[in-house]
This record gives C-alpha cells, sequence and structure tokens, in this order.
C-alpha cells in the first residue's frame, strides 16, 4: 500500500442561502454550525489541516473567535467547489495535495466517513473520490436524492436525478445514493473549475457531472454511514437530537 499524500479539508461557509440565511452561524448547543462541521472533521486522522472559506466577515469573526481557521474567498463564485479552489490557492496548497471539499452544512458529519473517502488516494492513479450508501427503493424516487451507477472498479458511470438503473423486468436491485462530499487532487480541482459548466450539469444541476463529462474518472466510496444536511431552520432540530446522542 502506498502512503497516502496530506489531505485538507475545507469548509465552505456562504452566508447567503434562499432557505436559510445565516445557516453557518445557526446555533446548536450554544456554538455556530461550522464549529461542528469544524469540530467532527478534526477527528478525521488523515486530514493534516481543516479550514473554513468564507465570504461573510460575520462569520469570520466567529470563526476567530472560536480559533477556527479562516480563508475570505469571494462572495461570487458559482459553486462551492470554486470557493474550495479560491481557499486552497491562498493557502498556498502543494500541486500533491488532496483537498477534500467538506459540506458545511453536516454538523454531525462522521469523520470516519472523510476516512474511506480519503484511503483510495493511496493509489496514484485515483483522481477525485466521493462516497455513496445503498437506498430504499422509496427514496430512489425523490429526484433530490440524487443516484449513481458505477463499474466493476468503482469508478461512477453516471449520477442521475432519476431512477438508475432502471430494473425492466421489475427485479429487485441494488440502488445507491450519492452523498454530496467530494474529495480531489490539486490538478483536478483547477481543472474542474477551469472546466466551466457542462451540458448535462446543466441538464441535470449536478456539478460532479463536469469531471465525468470530460473523461476525468470520479472513484467511489460505498459507506454504510449516513449524512443529515440542514437545508431549512426547522432541520436544525433533527441534528441536535443526533449531536446529544453522539
Amino acid at each position: 500500500m502506498n502512503q497516502l499524500p496530506k489531505c485538507w479539508g475545507i469548509i465552505p461557509a456562504r452566508y447567503q442561502s434562499s432557505r436559510f440565511p445565516g445557516k453557518p452561524l445557526a446555533d446548536i448547543h450554544g456554538k455556530p454550525m461550522f464549529w461542528h462541521v469544524y469540530q467532527r472533521a478534526l477527528r478525521c486522522p488523515e486530514l493534516s489541516e481543516v479550514v473554513l472559506a468564507t465570504d461573510d466577515e460575520r462569520i469570520r469573526i466567529a470563526a476567530q473567535e472560536l480559533n477556527v481557521p479562516a480563508v475570505m474567498t469571494r462572495s461570487n463564485h458559482p459553486s462551492g467547489t470554486d470557493r474550495i479552489l479560491e481557499a486552497a490557492e491562498k493557502l498556498n496548497l502543494p500541486e500533491s495535495a488532496v483537498v477534500v471539499n467538506i459540506q458545511g452544512d453536516e454538523p454531525a458529519l462522521e469523520p470516519d466517513l472523510l476516512s474511506e473517502l480519503l484511503q483510495p488516494f493511496s493509489e496514484p492513479d485515483v483522481q477525485a473520490t466521493t462516497p455513496i450508501r445503498k437506498i430504499s427503493a422509496k427514496e430512489a424516487q425523490n429526484p433530490d436524492r440524487v443516484k449513481v451507477v458505477f463499474d466493476k472498479n468503482n469508478r461512477a458511470l453516471y449520477f442521475s436525478r432519476s431512477l438508475i438503473p432502471y430494473s425492466r423486468d421489475g427485479e429487485e436491485i441494488d440502488i445507491y445514493g450519492h452523498i454530496g462530499i467530494y474529495a480531489f487532487r490539486m490538478p483536478v480541482l483547477r481543472q474542474f473549475v477551469k472546466l466551466g459548466s457542462s451540458r448535462l450539469e446543466h441538464i441535470e444541476k449536478l456539478e460532479q457531472l463536469r469531471l465525468l463529462e470530460n473523461g476525468i474518472p470520479i472513484n467511489i466510496v460505498v459507506t454504510r454511514h449516513k449524512t443529515v444536511g440542514v437545508d431549512r431552520p426547522e432541520d436544525l432540530k433533527i441534528v441536535k437530537d443526533i449531536l446529544i446522542e453522539a
């Protein structure tokens, strides 16, 4: 087994959100949401450093008060991945680095999930990774639940909001749902941003399709871990209860 390259975790924390403005600062047991994400990510032994990437002075000040490293980024990025690249460049990360885009609205994140995501990078041909897990047929009907199919080498073939694969004869099949966390080698992260939006990405509104359309492989990691994101204020109670039990 080859040695893992140095790995960094970057947490994008944008203030504006159509469904939940100021979400990174939402109070969870006396601390802002971003603090919980940061603390969970720190428990991943493969990460050399974890940094917040924000576009808002209020978030930066709150991070400073809580001793959370933060990088200020532009406010007009089209995606979280673009924000991750700007932060990585400001941190002067080496070309050999692996960068994890850690969702800033998952305060109950499992550190083991990040470890699983990073292990494949011990192989030099792995360029990008993302986790998936088995989901029920009922879950798969929801277009917000992104589905994925992959080849025998655990490389993604396609991501879709539609049901894939479709069982023509109605037999019971395994269906895998995508978890929106990514790890990239620095050159692939640069390439992702440079390529710009692709045709299928635009149709499905799934930015990971940009890589597949341009022939850049994404290795998938099958996990048993669930993630619980905070999309709206009413979701806070769910994660508060999870964190009490953790």
